[in-house]
């Protein structure tokens, strides 16, 4: 049985060591370059591929695992945004993904965020940087005060409802599929505008599908309790960011927190000369603001996520492999 892992990272190296140790029959082979139409052709002669990356899984690429006759496909991630899916289910590949590596860890960014612009930390800190060590303005307010808004409550949202709940916030949440104990609860309110309308806080964890794109717009934000703070941990289309800077200069929006940001593929986790060179005119104005918190797409980035997403991964692709079925498969019907 022969596995080819597509991207692996330093950082993963240890865990894809420990796994492949742990199962001499299968042959791994690390390949350092993302999937793409440039290393398909490497992927000849294996039985899986186990795969993450943010920029797209091409057409060209999918077809090429049907020529080498590759039906098994890993990813090391949630998101199947980047999948061109009609040629995945044209070309029968089976496709799995790692749904739960580790909602804590997400969760753990989002409160620090949270927290973050509630103790204006980036204002201090750039004041701090200056010589200046006083106090006003930029009195804080306390999270045990705030009205949190949590969009969507699955494993994330819900974990991070358990992290704020320790701070005496008051929840309140909007998702399709309520989840029974919160809905006894009464957290729920019946439509996205209450929750705008109701939020000292809004944090998002909804997926990337098409219901949801630019689901924070001009419109949805003029629907926002004035003085709203933003927090988007799960995917950058949720937000229009034209409207999102447009809601910060005229206040609307007093503050985000973004580790996830439209047009972000080639420049998160990459490195630039100087800030001049980043290629994206929002994300420098966005970076400029001291009421905005941009960290590059980390929130999954710990030790325990890292190792999760490693050996789920190839657990899956072996499942598949041997006897065609995983608990990972991802159903596109």
């Amino acid at each position: 049985m022969k596995i080819i892992a597509y991207g692996i990272r330093n950082d993963e190296e240890p865990f894809l060591k420990q796994w492949v140790n742990e199962h001499p029959e299968v042959d791994v082979k690390v390949e350092t370059n993302l999937l793409d139409e440039n290393t398909v052709d490497k992927s000849k002669g294996f039985d899986g591929i186990v795969a993450y990356q943010q920029k797209p899984y091409s057409k060209q690429v999918i077809n090429k695992f049907s020529e080498y006759g590759i039906k098994n496909l890993s990813l090391r991630n949630v998101g199947i945004d980047n999948l061109d899916i009609e040629t995945i289910k044209k070309n029968k590949i089976k496709v799995t993904n790692v749904p739960s590596y580790s909602p804590a860890a997400i969760a753990e960014l989002t409160l620090t965020s949270i927290l973050e612009l509630l103790r204006n930390s980036k204002r201090f800190q750039k004041k701090i940087e200056l010589g200046d060590f006083s106090w006003e303005p930029d009195i804080s307010n306390e999270l045990n005060q705030m009205t949190i808004g949590v969009y969507a409550t699955g494993r994330i949202g819900k974990k991070v409802i358990d992290f704020v709940r320790g701070f005496g916030a008051k929840i309140i949440a909007y998702d399709i599929y309520q989840d029974p104990k919160l809905k006894d609860e009464g957290i729920y309110v019946d439509t996205p505008k209450k929750l705008y309308e109701n939020s000292d806080i809004l944090t998002l964890h909804a997926p990337a599908v098409k219901e949801n794109y630019h689901l924070i717009n001009d419109d949805t934000i003029d629907q926002m309790k004035p003085g709203i703070k933003i927090i988007n941990p799960a995917r950058g289309d949720l937000i229009d960011t034209d409207a999102l800077i447009r809601g910060l200069d005229s206040g609307r929006i007093s503050g985000a927190a973004l580790d996830v940001i439209e047009n972000e593929v080639g420049i998160f986790n990459n490195t630039f000369d100087s800030f001049d060179k980043i290629p994206d005119e929002n994300i420098k104005k966005l970076i400029s603001k001291d009421n905005v918190i941009i960290t590059p797409h980390i929130a999954f980035y710990t030790k325990p996520a890292v190792k999760n997403m490693v050996q789920d991964a190839l657990n899956a692709n072996l499942d598949l492999i041997k006897t065609g079925i995983s608990d990972k498969i991802v159903k596109f019907d």
